[in-house]
Protein backbone atom coordinates (compact mmCIF):
# COMPACT_ATOMS: atom_id res chain seq x y z
CA UNK A 1 0.00 0.00 0.00
CA UNK A 2 1.23 3.55 -0.62
CA UNK A 3 0.36 6.23 1.31
CA UNK A 4 0.49 9.61 0.29
CA UNK A 5 0.17 13.18 2.11
CA UNK A 6 -3.24 13.00 3.95
CA UNK A 7 -5.82 15.02 3.07
CA UNK A 8 -8.06 16.86 4.94
CA UNK A 9 -11.48 15.05 5.88
CA UNK A 10 -12.87 18.47 4.43
CA UNK A 11 -12.37 17.89 0.98
CA UNK A 12 -12.19 13.76 1.31
CA UNK A 13 -8.88 13.43 -0.91
CA UNK A 14 -7.75 10.28 -0.66
CA UNK A 15 -5.56 8.85 2.24
CA UNK A 16 -4.33 5.86 1.01
CA UNK A 17 -3.70 4.62 -2.35
CA UNK A 18 -4.71 0.75 -2.96
CA UNK A 19 -4.46 -1.65 -6.11
CA UNK A 20 -7.68 -3.66 -6.94
CA UNK A 21 -6.15 -6.81 -5.38
CA UNK A 22 -5.19 -5.18 -2.06
CA UNK A 23 -8.98 -3.89 -1.80
CA UNK A 24 -9.56 -7.99 -2.63
CA UNK A 25 -7.87 -9.11 -0.07
CA UNK A 26 -9.26 -6.51 2.24
CA UNK A 27 -12.87 -7.18 1.40
CA UNK A 28 -12.61 -10.81 2.10
CA UNK A 29 -10.51 -10.88 5.46
CA UNK A 30 -13.05 -8.29 6.39
CA UNK A 31 -15.85 -10.88 5.58
CA UNK A 32 -14.06 -13.45 7.64
CA UNK A 33 -13.21 -15.74 4.42
CA UNK A 34 -9.01 -14.70 4.26
CA UNK A 35 -7.27 -15.89 7.77
CA UNK A 36 -7.73 -18.36 10.05
CA UNK A 37 -11.41 -18.10 11.58
CA UNK A 38 -12.62 -17.00 14.92
CA UNK A 39 -12.96 -21.24 15.86
CA UNK A 40 -13.90 -19.88 19.52
CA UNK A 41 -16.28 -16.85 18.68
CA UNK A 42 -18.21 -19.59 16.82
CA UNK A 43 -21.04 -18.56 15.07
CA UNK A 44 -22.33 -15.34 17.01
CA UNK A 45 -18.52 -14.60 16.32
CA UNK A 46 -19.42 -14.90 12.75
CA UNK A 47 -22.58 -12.51 13.47
CA UNK A 48 -20.75 -10.07 15.33
CA UNK A 49 -17.98 -9.62 12.95
CA UNK A 50 -20.35 -9.64 9.85
CA UNK A 51 -23.05 -6.73 11.57
CA UNK A 52 -25.52 -8.38 9.83
CA UNK A 53 -26.87 -12.05 8.49
CA UNK A 54 -29.68 -12.13 6.12
CA UNK A 55 -32.64 -13.92 6.81
CA UNK A 56 -34.36 -15.80 3.63
CA UNK A 57 -37.18 -18.49 3.45
CA UNK A 58 -35.45 -20.39 0.86
CA UNK A 59 -34.24 -23.80 1.58
CA UNK A 60 -32.10 -25.81 -0.21
CA UNK A 61 -28.59 -27.40 1.23
CA UNK A 62 -29.91 -25.17 4.25
CA UNK A 63 -31.30 -22.00 4.90
CA UNK A 64 -29.11 -18.97 4.16
CA UNK A 65 -28.68 -18.33 7.73
CA UNK A 66 -26.69 -21.76 8.08
CA UNK A 67 -25.15 -21.71 4.95
CA UNK A 68 -23.14 -18.07 6.38
CA UNK A 69 -21.67 -19.23 9.17
CA UNK A 70 -20.69 -22.42 7.39
CA UNK A 71 -18.75 -20.45 4.51
CA UNK A 72 -16.73 -19.12 7.22
CA UNK A 73 -16.53 -21.74 9.46
CA UNK A 74 -16.72 -25.33 7.91
CA UNK A 75 -19.22 -27.68 8.98
CA UNK A 76 -21.53 -25.71 11.85
CA UNK A 77 -24.63 -27.50 13.49
CA UNK A 78 -27.80 -26.28 13.20
CA UNK A 79 -28.14 -26.08 17.43
CA UNK A 80 -25.11 -23.71 17.20
CA UNK A 81 -26.82 -21.61 14.23
CA UNK A 82 -29.94 -21.99 16.06
CA UNK A 83 -28.24 -21.02 19.62
CA UNK A 84 -26.35 -17.90 18.57
CA UNK A 85 -29.17 -16.44 16.32
CA UNK A 86 -32.38 -17.44 19.00
CA UNK A 87 -31.02 -18.22 22.21
CA UNK A 88 -30.52 -15.91 25.09
CA UNK A 89 -30.17 -12.16 24.53
CA UNK A 90 -27.12 -12.36 22.03
CA UNK A 91 -29.13 -10.75 18.52
CA UNK A 92 -32.24 -10.35 17.50
CA UNK A 93 -34.16 -9.72 14.28
CA UNK A 94 -34.67 -6.75 12.08
CA UNK A 95 -34.90 -4.66 9.04
CA UNK A 96 -31.00 -4.22 7.81
CA UNK A 97 -29.40 -4.97 4.69
CA UNK A 98 -33.17 -6.66 4.42
CA UNK A 99 -34.80 -8.91 7.05
CA UNK A 100 -31.93 -9.80 9.33
CA UNK A 101 -30.07 -11.30 12.18
CA UNK A 102 -28.28 -8.30 14.37
CA UNK A 103 -25.53 -8.70 16.94
CA UNK A 104 -27.68 -7.32 20.26
CA UNK A 105 -25.13 -4.79 20.57
CA UNK A 106 -26.74 -3.08 17.81
CA UNK A 107 -30.07 -2.67 19.32
CA UNK A 108 -29.41 1.22 20.07
CA UNK A 109 -27.91 1.69 16.79
CA UNK A 110 -31.21 0.87 15.41
CA UNK A 111 -33.13 3.44 17.24
CA UNK A 112 -33.34 6.12 14.01
CA UNK A 113 -35.58 3.37 12.19
CA UNK A 114 -37.80 2.70 14.84
CA UNK A 115 -38.83 6.08 15.32
CA UNK A 116 -38.74 6.19 11.50
CA UNK A 117 -41.76 3.82 11.63
CA UNK A 118 -43.40 4.53 14.71
CA UNK A 119 -44.15 7.92 12.88
CA UNK A 120 -45.03 6.16 9.55
CA UNK A 121 -48.44 7.62 8.28
CA UNK A 122 -48.78 4.50 5.56
CA UNK A 123 -48.61 0.80 5.88
CA UNK A 124 -49.82 -1.91 3.35
CA UNK A 125 -52.24 -3.56 6.11
CA UNK A 126 -54.70 -1.71 7.85
CA UNK A 127 -54.96 -2.54 11.68
CA UNK A 128 -58.30 -2.84 13.38
CA UNK A 129 -58.55 -0.53 16.46
CA UNK A 130 -57.38 -2.25 20.23
CA UNK A 131 -56.00 -5.26 18.26
CA UNK A 132 -51.99 -3.77 18.75
CA UNK A 133 -53.22 -3.05 22.61
CA UNK A 134 -54.75 -6.63 23.12
CA UNK A 135 -51.63 -8.39 21.28
CA UNK A 136 -49.10 -6.57 23.63
CA UNK A 137 -51.53 -7.43 26.31
CA UNK A 138 -51.02 -11.11 25.33
CA UNK A 139 -47.64 -11.10 25.22
CA UNK A 140 -47.29 -9.52 28.50
CA UNK A 141 -49.46 -12.18 30.28
CA UNK A 142 -48.40 -15.16 28.17
CA UNK A 143 -45.94 -15.00 26.09
CA UNK A 144 -43.15 -15.55 24.26
CA UNK A 145 -46.03 -16.80 21.54
CA UNK A 146 -46.20 -17.10 17.70
CA UNK A 147 -48.93 -15.51 15.45
CA UNK A 148 -51.08 -18.28 15.76
CA UNK A 149 -51.28 -18.45 19.33
CA UNK A 150 -52.21 -14.82 19.82
CA UNK A 151 -54.83 -15.19 17.22
CA UNK A 152 -53.79 -16.65 13.80
CA UNK A 153 -51.39 -16.00 11.69
CA UNK A 154 -53.41 -15.37 8.08
CA UNK A 155 -57.14 -14.69 7.63
CA UNK A 156 -57.39 -17.30 4.65
CA UNK A 157 -56.70 -15.45 1.64
CA UNK A 158 -53.51 -15.13 -0.64
CA UNK A 159 -49.58 -14.74 1.00
CA UNK A 160 -49.85 -11.77 2.75
CA UNK A 161 -53.52 -11.52 4.04
CA UNK A 162 -52.50 -11.35 7.37
CA UNK A 163 -54.85 -11.53 10.56
CA UNK A 164 -55.08 -8.65 12.66
CA UNK A 165 -53.02 -10.59 15.75
CA UNK A 166 -50.34 -10.70 13.14
CA UNK A 167 -50.23 -7.21 11.65
CA UNK A 168 -50.10 -5.87 15.09
CA UNK A 169 -47.21 -8.10 16.05
CA UNK A 170 -45.48 -7.54 12.90
CA UNK A 171 -45.77 -3.84 13.83
CA UNK A 172 -44.92 -4.33 17.37
CA UNK A 173 -41.63 -5.65 16.13
CA UNK A 174 -41.26 -3.12 13.61
CA UNK A 175 -41.49 -0.47 16.56
CA UNK A 176 -38.94 -2.13 18.95
CA UNK A 177 -42.04 -3.42 21.07
CA UNK A 178 -41.51 -7.07 20.74
CA UNK A 179 -38.39 -9.18 19.31
CA UNK A 180 -38.55 -12.76 17.71
CA UNK A 181 -36.94 -15.05 20.61
CA UNK A 182 -37.34 -18.10 18.41
CA UNK A 183 -37.95 -19.70 15.28
CA UNK A 184 -39.84 -23.10 15.67
CA UNK A 185 -40.75 -23.79 12.36
CA UNK A 186 -39.27 -21.31 10.65
CA UNK A 187 -42.55 -19.38 12.43
CA UNK A 188 -41.67 -16.58 14.68
CA UNK A 189 -42.02 -16.65 18.42
CA UNK A 190 -42.49 -13.41 19.85
CA UNK A 191 -42.23 -11.60 23.27
CA UNK A 192 -41.43 -7.67 24.73
CA UNK A 193 -38.48 -6.34 24.01
CA UNK A 194 -38.55 -5.30 27.76
CA UNK A 195 -37.77 -8.97 29.03
CA UNK A 196 -35.50 -10.02 26.14
CA UNK A 197 -33.26 -7.45 25.58
CA UNK A 198 -30.17 -6.57 28.16
CA UNK A 199 -31.53 -3.56 30.42
CA UNK A 200 -28.40 -1.49 29.03
CA UNK A 201 -29.44 -1.79 25.85
CA UNK A 202 -32.92 -1.29 25.78
CA UNK A 203 -33.15 2.68 25.05
CA UNK A 204 -33.59 5.00 21.98
CA UNK A 205 -31.48 7.43 23.67
CA UNK A 206 -28.84 7.86 20.56
CA UNK A 207 -30.09 10.49 17.79
CA UNK A 208 -30.36 9.83 14.49
CA UNK A 209 -27.42 10.78 13.68
CA UNK A 210 -25.49 9.06 16.12
CA UNK A 211 -26.90 6.01 14.88
CA UNK A 212 -26.07 6.22 11.53
CA UNK A 213 -22.46 7.53 12.57
CA UNK A 214 -22.40 4.07 14.08
CA UNK A 215 -23.69 2.53 11.49
CA UNK A 216 -21.47 3.68 8.65
CA UNK A 217 -18.68 2.73 10.87
CA UNK A 218 -19.69 -0.46 11.59
CA UNK A 219 -20.18 -0.77 7.84
CA UNK A 220 -16.81 0.03 6.69
CA UNK A 221 -15.21 -2.26 9.57
CA UNK A 222 -17.56 -4.98 7.78
CA UNK A 223 -16.67 -4.20 4.18
CA UNK A 224 -13.07 -3.15 4.62
CA UNK A 225 -13.31 -0.87 2.02
CA UNK A 226 -16.07 0.69 0.11
CA UNK A 227 -17.96 2.90 -1.82
CA UNK A 228 -20.30 5.67 -0.67
CA UNK A 229 -22.78 2.85 -2.47
CA UNK A 230 -21.48 0.32 -1.04
CA UNK A 231 -21.21 1.48 2.93
CA UNK A 232 -25.12 2.51 2.23
CA UNK A 233 -25.82 -0.56 1.01
CA UNK A 234 -25.13 -2.55 4.18
CA UNK A 235 -27.86 -1.65 6.12
CA UNK A 236 -29.69 -0.04 3.51
CA UNK A 237 -29.20 3.89 4.62
CA UNK A 238 -29.88 6.63 2.13
CA UNK A 239 -27.04 8.13 0.23
CA UNK A 240 -27.26 10.97 1.92
CA UNK A 241 -27.37 10.01 5.14
CA UNK A 242 -24.44 8.37 4.65
CA UNK A 243 -22.79 11.49 3.39
CA UNK A 244 -23.95 13.42 6.49
CA UNK A 245 -21.94 11.18 9.15
CA UNK A 246 -19.21 9.75 7.00
CA UNK A 247 -16.54 12.62 7.60
CA UNK A 248 -17.00 11.54 11.30
CA UNK A 249 -17.06 7.64 11.21
CA UNK A 250 -14.02 7.41 11.51
CA UNK A 251 -13.24 5.89 7.77
CA UNK A 252 -10.51 7.39 5.85
CA UNK A 253 -10.61 7.98 2.31
CA UNK A 254 -8.61 5.50 0.08
CA UNK A 255 -8.36 5.26 -3.72
CA UNK A 256 -8.45 1.78 -5.50
CA UNK A 257 -7.19 1.63 -8.35
CA UNK A 258 -9.88 0.95 -11.39
CA UNK A 259 -12.69 2.04 -9.19
CA UNK A 260 -14.12 4.99 -10.47
CA UNK A 261 -15.32 6.07 -7.73
CA UNK A 262 -13.94 7.69 -4.26
CA UNK A 263 -13.82 5.14 -1.56
CA UNK A 264 -13.89 4.87 2.13
CA UNK A 265 -11.59 1.87 4.55
CA UNK A 266 -11.39 1.11 8.10
CA UNK A 267 -8.14 2.50 9.36
CA UNK A 268 -7.60 -0.90 11.45
CA UNK A 269 -8.15 -2.99 7.57
CA UNK A 270 -5.46 -0.63 6.34
CA UNK A 271 -2.83 -1.38 9.41
CA UNK A 272 -1.91 -4.78 8.29
CA UNK A 273 -1.43 -6.47 5.06
CA UNK A 274 -4.30 -9.07 4.39
CA UNK A 275 -2.57 -12.87 4.76
CA UNK A 276 -3.28 -16.54 5.71
CA UNK A 277 -5.61 -19.04 4.43
CA UNK A 278 -8.69 -18.93 1.85
CA UNK A 279 -11.62 -20.76 2.19
CA UNK A 280 -12.94 -22.64 -0.94
CA UNK A 281 -16.30 -22.78 -0.40
CA UNK A 282 -19.87 -22.50 -1.54
CA UNK A 283 -21.49 -19.01 -0.95
CA UNK A 284 -25.25 -18.27 -0.22
CA UNK A 285 -26.46 -16.10 -2.77
CA UNK A 286 -27.30 -13.73 0.02
CA UNK A 287 -23.53 -13.97 1.41
CA UNK A 288 -22.71 -10.61 2.66
CA UNK A 289 -19.90 -11.05 0.84
CA UNK A 290 -21.72 -10.69 -2.71
CA UNK A 291 -24.76 -8.54 -1.82
CA UNK A 292 -24.38 -5.85 -3.89
CA UNK A 293 -23.86 -7.21 -7.49
CA UNK A 294 -22.17 -4.40 -8.63
CA UNK A 295 -20.10 -3.87 -6.06
CA UNK A 296 -19.28 -8.09 -6.78
CA UNK A 297 -18.46 -7.21 -10.64
CA UNK A 298 -15.91 -4.36 -9.34
CA UNK A 299 -14.02 -6.70 -7.11
CA UNK A 300 -14.20 -10.35 -8.05
CA UNK A 301 -14.86 -9.17 -11.84
CA UNK A 302 -17.85 -11.85 -11.90
CA UNK A 303 -21.47 -11.48 -12.41
CA UNK A 304 -24.10 -12.53 -9.91
CA UNK A 305 -28.15 -12.81 -9.41
CA UNK A 306 -30.23 -14.78 -7.76
CA UNK A 307 -32.54 -16.51 -10.34
CA UNK A 308 -34.98 -17.75 -7.40
CA UNK A 309 -37.15 -15.62 -8.80
CA UNK A 310 -36.85 -15.32 -12.29
CA UNK A 311 -39.00 -17.35 -14.85
CA UNK A 312 -37.77 -20.72 -15.22
CA UNK A 313 -36.48 -20.62 -19.09
CA UNK A 314 -35.31 -17.85 -18.95
CA UNK A 315 -32.48 -18.94 -15.58
CA UNK A 316 -28.81 -19.31 -16.99
CA UNK A 317 -27.31 -20.90 -13.72
CA UNK A 318 -30.23 -21.87 -11.87
CA UNK A 319 -32.77 -21.62 -9.08
CA UNK A 320 -30.06 -21.21 -6.31
CA UNK A 321 -27.09 -20.96 -7.99
CA UNK A 322 -24.48 -20.99 -5.56
CA UNK A 323 -21.10 -18.90 -5.94
CA UNK A 324 -17.58 -21.00 -5.58
CA UNK A 325 -15.04 -19.15 -3.73
CA UNK A 326 -11.28 -20.52 -3.65
CA UNK A 327 -8.55 -19.07 -3.45
CA UNK A 328 -10.22 -15.52 -2.49
CA UNK A 329 -11.70 -15.59 -6.13
CA UNK A 330 -14.92 -16.57 -7.52
CA UNK A 331 -14.64 -19.38 -10.25
CA UNK A 332 -17.70 -20.52 -11.02
CA UNK A 333 -21.32 -21.39 -9.66
CA UNK A 334 -23.62 -24.49 -8.84
CA UNK A 335 -27.14 -25.08 -8.80
CA UNK A 336 -27.50 -27.65 -5.77
CA UNK A 337 -30.28 -29.80 -4.98
CA UNK A 338 -30.88 -33.10 -2.35
CA UNK A 339 -32.33 -36.43 -3.62
CA UNK A 340 -32.40 -38.43 -0.46
CA UNK A 341 -28.46 -38.92 0.58
CA UNK A 342 -27.10 -37.86 -2.98
CA UNK A 343 -25.93 -33.89 -3.66
CA UNK A 344 -27.16 -33.43 -6.97
CA UNK A 345 -25.12 -30.39 -8.51
CA UNK A 346 -27.94 -29.63 -11.01
CA UNK A 347 -26.11 -27.05 -12.97
CA UNK A 348 -22.38 -26.48 -13.09
CA UNK A 349 -20.65 -23.22 -14.62
CA UNK A 350 -17.09 -22.95 -14.71
CA UNK A 351 -14.81 -20.21 -15.57
CA UNK A 352 -12.30 -22.44 -16.35
CA UNK A 353 -10.41 -25.63 -15.80
CA UNK A 354 -8.53 -24.37 -13.21
CA UNK A 355 -11.53 -24.55 -11.06
CA UNK A 356 -13.02 -28.29 -11.41
CA UNK A 357 -10.73 -28.91 -8.40
CA UNK A 358 -11.97 -26.67 -6.12
CA UNK A 359 -15.68 -27.47 -7.35
CA UNK A 360 -15.32 -31.03 -6.10
CA UNK A 361 -13.65 -30.16 -2.75
CA UNK A 362 -16.65 -27.59 -2.27
CA UNK A 363 -19.77 -30.40 -3.59
CA UNK A 364 -17.63 -33.17 -1.39
CA UNK A 365 -17.45 -30.59 2.10
CA UNK A 366 -20.72 -29.22 1.45
CA UNK A 367 -22.44 -33.16 0.84
CA UNK A 368 -20.92 -33.94 4.03
CA UNK A 369 -22.10 -31.20 5.98
CA UNK A 370 -25.70 -31.65 4.79
CA UNK A 371 -25.77 -35.64 5.47
CA UNK A 372 -25.29 -36.67 2.29
CA UNK A 373 -22.88 -39.84 1.11
CA UNK A 374 -22.56 -39.05 -2.68
CA UNK A 375 -22.32 -35.98 -5.08
CA UNK A 376 -24.18 -36.67 -8.74
CA UNK A 377 -22.70 -33.86 -11.67
CA UNK A 378 -25.85 -33.55 -14.12
CA UNK A 379 -24.64 -30.46 -16.32
CA UNK A 380 -22.21 -28.60 -16.61
CA UNK A 381 -21.85 -25.89 -18.93
CA UNK A 382 -18.57 -26.65 -20.52
CA UNK A 383 -19.14 -29.92 -21.51
CA UNK A 384 -15.41 -31.21 -21.55
CA UNK A 385 -15.51 -30.30 -18.16
CA UNK A 386 -18.15 -32.61 -16.85
CA UNK A 387 -15.96 -35.69 -16.81
CA UNK A 388 -13.06 -34.56 -15.00
CA UNK A 389 -14.99 -32.62 -12.57
CA UNK A 390 -16.94 -36.09 -12.12
CA UNK A 391 -13.84 -37.90 -11.70
CA UNK A 392 -12.86 -35.25 -9.14
CA UNK A 393 -15.76 -35.81 -6.90
CA UNK A 394 -15.07 -39.34 -6.72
Amino acid sequence: MTNPAPGSGADRKPEYALSADEARRIALRAQGLLGAPDRRGGVRGVLRHLGAVQLDTISVLARSHELIPYARLGAVGRPAVESAYWTGTGAFEYWSHAACVLPIEEWPHFAFRRRAYRTRPHWNHALPDEAYGTVIQRLRADGPLTATELGGAKNGGPWWDWSAAKVAVERALMFGEVVCVERRGWKRVYDLAERAVPDALLHDDLDDTECLRRLVRLAGQSLGVGTRADIADYHRLKGEQVDAVIVDSGLVPVEVAGWDKAAWADPEALATTPRGRHRTTLLSPFDSLIWDRARTERIFGFTHRLEAYVPKPQRIHGYFAMPLLSGGRLLGRVDPAREGRTLVARQVSLESAKAVAPMAEALREAAGWVGCDAVRIERVDHPELAAPLAAAVG
